[in-house]
This record gives structure tokens, C-alpha cells and sequence, in this order.
């Protein structure tokens, strides 16, 4: 009892410092308390089960070899977020002679460190593998030794198959020719039955000519029945050919037929005279809503129209059915005439500054210049290539002067008085698809399906601006504002694009007209006569109407069935506008 009493009465800590001064002086205890007796002390134990820890050391210890350790470069999945150290850690092996700490795993190419490809000229190896061939030796690529038949080597100078001295070739050659001087005496000599057999060299020294030689032993000198048929029918063919305009184009009989009542009144005054009563009401220009007329005289598609210069009392159209016809639009509403003497379908036509006559551009090859009024050709023109585009010099005192977009990159100019060519504007890399005259006619613009648009001084053939961006796609219309000072140019991405046509040309990245969709289409683009509004058609049969100023689309008209391609806005009258379509249909919009 008195040991559990003295147990309880002092602390753990007590007890342990008496301990530990007994097992210092062992006989202290006994001094200071002889009375009683010597205390019993009991070992403390754990209630804790014991743990086996060697488990816990084995993964902390992979744990920290795996954040030390660099990644296998044949894993394709890491599991964990590596770092920095262990994405550039020394591949596993030896560590490479030239780096502290061997090849990061990124150069390595091979199991023992990077390796580095030895590059050789090809003329170079060409020229040592033919040595070796011939002469049994070359040069160790290596070093400065030669590997192979070294006496070889000494007794030709350690020559090349290509550099071999002048008179080493003249003595090659020499020996050569009294090679085969020896061949022929000794041919003569040989037995027949060797050189009769082809199997034998003696064969093949006598035979041995130039590929070409013989070919003329044999001709046969009569031709067959069927051989002078043939040989007539094509030199027959090739005359026709031949008065027909050679390769240029292709001829058609030139036809043109008057629909109307009377080429004259009773005043004389010719049908395409314009009416006197025919005068603008007022400037302002005004959107169409419905519409007023419909043309169905073409039998396929209609590729673009034009009104009569100035007073538009009269449009022309081209048709695919290779036909061009002119309407009435003041009066009958009916077709005036129609003009044939293409045989391909008619791509652009453009009427001279009166309007007396116009030209044609067929895929034919052909460009005719036609008399309004009586329906004559009066002159042909064509280079061999397609003409895309067709226009006159604006200018009055320049009225001779055609300009042809051809399909072979250049723009054509002639003189229709003389019908020469005068000059070739060849900077363009695809076919041109418009010329559009700026700054009082002094300089035109073109563009092509070489993505890029180009400036010319009229009369010389370099560009004086060249304007092609990574983002400008092809623009197959380009139409001039009536101010002049802005180019509106159909984009092939679905937009209208205006550029300035100041010294600059810049784009004008503030006004961008789109909605529509043109991509892949030559769809025309327009202004209204008093530039408040641009128009366009679209690959859906649509009309797009936009504000010039605020870029908005103002309205939209379902016009044809299929491609609307193009759009033309009365130069009188403010308020009534011309589409045409591939539905072989022209309609008038007021």
C-alpha cells in the first residue's frame, strides 16, 4: 500500500528523476530515507499496437526517386506533374564526353546520345562512286585518304571521272578512234558466221551505229488509198481553217435581225434615237419595291446588260445562247434587234460614249464591234485567248481605242481605225476581269484571278500601283462611284470593298458592304446616279440594296430563279432599276 501511495503522490517526472539520481548515487536513496523501504519502480508499456514501418520507408523512399529520377522517353503517358529538373534530366546511360551531365532527352537520336548526319554533295558522291567503278579507288570521305586500289591510284595522278586532264581526253580519244579503225580492218577479216550472228561481239561492233541511223532507208515513197483520202480532207480542213481567221477564233456568219415595226418614223428619225421628252425629274434616287417588266427572249442564261448611254431608253443584253439583243424600255417594252455572230456564249459587252455602237466579247475568242442601228460588224478582233472584258476609251477624242482583259493575262490595246494592237499591259499572273478608268481617264485599274488589283498611266505598260494583301480575294466587278473619287469592288469572300482612287488607292477599311453571297460568282456591282446607294446581285437570285454612308443593308429583292449576275441602275429615272440571271430573264424594277 505505502508503494501505491507513493506511486500516486508523485508524478511521472518525479519519478524518473529519482531514477535516474539512483542509478547516478546508489546509495543516496538509502541516506535519505533509511526508514523506508527501497521503492519498486514498473516499466511503462504502450497501449499502441506496434507497426511495421519498413513498408512506409520503401514508398517514401520510390516517392523521392521518382521526383529525382528523369522521365523514360519510350513512356507515352506521364502519371504525375513533373518538374522542371526532371523534364531535362540526363538521359539514362553513360553521360556524353561534351556535356556535364549527358544529352537532354529532346536531341537524343540514338541509344547512346545524339547523332549527327554526315552531309555529302551529291556531285560529290556521284563523282567518287564513279571513280571507284572505273578506276578501283577514291577518296575517304573521312579524311584526306583514299581507300582502294592505291597503285591504281599512283599511276593515274589520282585523277576523277571528272577531272580528267585535256591531254589525258585527247589521248583517250585518240585510242578510241584506233580502237574502232582496228574493229572494221579486223571485221573483214573475221569469220562471216561471227558477224552474221547478232549473239556475238563481232555483231555488235559492225552493227553499232547512232540510234537514228537507217531511218531513212525504206520510206515508203507512194501513200495508200486511205493515206491521199486522209492527207486531202485535212489539207481541205486547214484551208477552211485558214479563211476563217486561223487559230485566232472562231468564224460565224455575222446575222442581224430587226424585230420592230419601222427602223425609222415618219420624222426619219432612227429607232434608237432618243426620246426628246426623256429628262431626269429630280436628283434624288429611290429604292425599287415591285416589279414592272420582264424580258424572256434569251434561251439560256443572260451574262450582263447595259443601258443606252445617257438616257437609257434602250438596254442591251448578252446572252449564253451566244446572242446579244436590244430592248425597248421608253415604249414597246419589246426586242428591237438581235445581234449573232458569235458562236460561244457572250461573256461582256460595252457601249461607246453615243451609243451608236458597242462591243461584243465571246468565249469564241472573237471581239466584234457592232453598228447599233443597222446590226453590221463592223471590224473583228481577237488574239487567240478570251476576252473577259471589253471597253472603249472614255475620252471623245479617243473613241478608237479598245481595251480587251484576255484570259492569257495581258490587256490587249487596239486601234479600231487601223486594227492593229498598240500596245500589251502583260504585269498581270491570272486572267484580268476588269478595266475601270479613273482620274479623268488618265490611268485605268484592273483586276484579275490573280488576287490582286493594278494601276496603269494609260498608253505604258507599267504598273504604278500594285495592291495585293494576304486577306484580297478575287474581284471579278469593279464599279466607279459618280463622284469618282471611290472604286466599289466585288470581293469573291462576300463582301464589297472600297477603295480610294486618289494617288494612294487605299482601302477604305470604315465602308464594307456585305450579306450577301457571291463566293464563286461574277456577280456586277453598281451605284445609283446620285451615289446615295450601292446594288448588287448574289448567288441566290437577290438584290441588294446598301446606304453608302452608314454601310447598311436598306433593302433586298428576290429578282430570279438562280444566280442574279447582274444589275444596272436607270440613268433618267431614280426610282427603276435592271437585273438580269442564269434564268435567261431580264427584269425591270421600279
Amino acid at each position: 500500500m505505502d508503494l501505491l501511495k507513493s506511486y500516486a503522490d508523485h508524478s511521472d517526472e518525479e519519478l524518473n528523476e529519482a531514477e535516474d539520481e539512483k542509478q547516478e548515487n546508489p546509495g543516496s536513496s538509502m541516506a535519505s530515507s533509511p526508514d523506508s523501504s527501497p521503492p519498486r519502480l514498473l516499466r511503462s508499456k504502450s497501449a499502441a499496437p506496434k507497426v511495421d514501418d519498413t513498408m512506409l520507408a520503401l514508398t517514401a523512399a520510390q516517392a523521392h526517386q521518382a521526383l529525382s529520377k528523369p522521365i523514360d522517353p519510350t513512356q507515352h503517358a506521364v502519371a504525375f506533374n513533373p518538374t522542371y529538373d526532371q523534364l531535362w534530366a540526363p538521359i539514362y546511360g553513360p553521360a556524353h564526353p561534351y556535356a556535364k551531365d549527358g544529352i537532354a532527352q529532346g536531341m537524343r537520336n540514338h541509344k547512346l546520345g545524339s547523332v549527327e548526319d554526315a552531309y555529302v554533295n551529291p556531285f560529290v558522291f556521284d563523282e567518287q562512286y564513279n571513280t571507284f567503278h572505273k578506276y578501283g579507288y577514291a577518296a575517304d570521305p573521312s579524311g584526306n585518304d583514299y581507300v582502294g586500289d592505291l597503285d591504281a591510284l599512283k599511276e593515274n595522278g589520282a585523277i576523277s571521272v571528272y577531272n580528267i586532264p585535256q591531254h589525258e581526253q585527247k589521248r583517250q580519244k585518240i585510242e578510241k578512234k584506233k580502237e574502232m579503225d582496228g574493229n572494221e580492218d579486223e571485221g573483214g577479216e573475221a569469220d562471216p558466221e561471227q558477224i552474221n550472228n547478232p549473239a556475238t561481239d563481232e555483231w555488235l561492233m559492225k552493227n553499232k551505229k547512232s540510234p537514228w541511223a537507217g531511218k531513212k532507208e525504206g520510206v515508203q515513197t507512194e501513200l495508200t488509198e486511205e493515206q491521199k483520202k486522209y492527207a486531202e480532207e485535212y489539207a481541205r480542213k486547214k484551208e477552211e481553217k485558214g479563211h476563217a481567221g486561223g487559230e485566232k477564233g472562231e468564224h460565224v456568219v455575222d446575222k442581224s435581225t430587226f424585230h420592230g415595226k419601222e427602223e425609222r418614223d415618219y420624222q426619219g428619225r432612227s429607232w434608237i434615237a432618243a426620246p426628246k421628252d426623256a429628262k431626269a425629274t429630280n436628283d434624288h434616287c429611290y429604292i425599287p419595291k415591285r416589279l414592272v417588266h420582264t424580258w424572256s427572249g434569251h434561251t439560256k442564261g443572260v451574262s450582263a446588260i447595259r443601258f443606252f448611254p445617257k438616257h437609257g431608253h434602250l438596254i442591251l443584253s448578252a446572252g449564253m445562247d451566244t446572242k446579244v439583243k436590244i430592248w425597248d424600255v421608253f415604249n414597246s417594252g419589246k426586242c428591237m434587234r438581235t445581234y449573232m455572230g458569235h458562236s460561244k456564249a457572250v461573256r461582256d459587252i460595252s457601249f461607246c460614249n453615243d451609243g451608236t455602237k458597242f462591243l461584243t466579247a465571246g468565249y469564241d475568242k472573237n471581239i466584234k464591234y457592232w453598228d447599233t442601228e443597222t446590226g453590221q460588224v463592223i471590224s473583228t478582233f481577237s488574239t487567240g485567248k478570251i476576252p473577259y472584258v471589253v471597253k472603249l476609251n472614255p475620252d471623245e477624242d479617243k473613241q478608237n481605242i479598245l481595251l480587251a482583259g484576255m484570259s492569257d493575262k495581258k490587256i490587249v490595246q487596239w486601234d479600231i481605225n487601223t486594227g492593229q494592237i498598240t500596245q500589251e499591259y502583260d504585269q498581270h499572273l491570272g486572267a484580268v476581269n476588269t478595266i475601270t478608268f479613273v482620274d479623268n481617264n488618265r490611268r485605268f485599274v484592273t483586276s484579275s484571278d490573280d488576287k490582286s488589283l493594278r494601276v496603269w498611266e494609260f498608253g505604258i505598260p507599267v504598273v504604278i500601283k500594285y495592291i495585293s494583301e494576304p486577306h484580297m480575294h478575287s474581284m471579278p466587278s469593279i464599279s466607279l462611284h459618280p463622284n469618282t473619287n471611290w472604286l466599289a469592288a466585288q470581293s469573291l469572300d462576300n463582301q464589297i470593298l472600297i477603295y480610294s482612287t486618289r494617288e494612294r488607292f487605299q482601302l477604305n477599311k470604315k465602308k464594307r458592304f456585305a450579306g450577301h453571297i457571291v463566293a464563286g460568282y461574277a456577280c456586277q456591282v453598281n451605284f445609283s446616279p446620285d451615289g446615295r446607294f450601292v446594288m448588287s446581285g448574289d448567288g441566290e437570285g437577290k438584290c441588294w440594296f446598301w446606304d453608302w454612308k452608314s454601310c447598311k443593308v436598306f433593302r433586298t429583292v428576290k429578282c430570279h430563279e438562280g444566280v442574279c449576275i447582274g444589275c444596272e441602275w436607270h440613268p433618267l429615272e431614280q426610282s427603276k432599276v435592271a437585273t438580269c440571271g442564269w434564268d435567261g430573264l431580264i427584269k425591270y424594277w421600279d
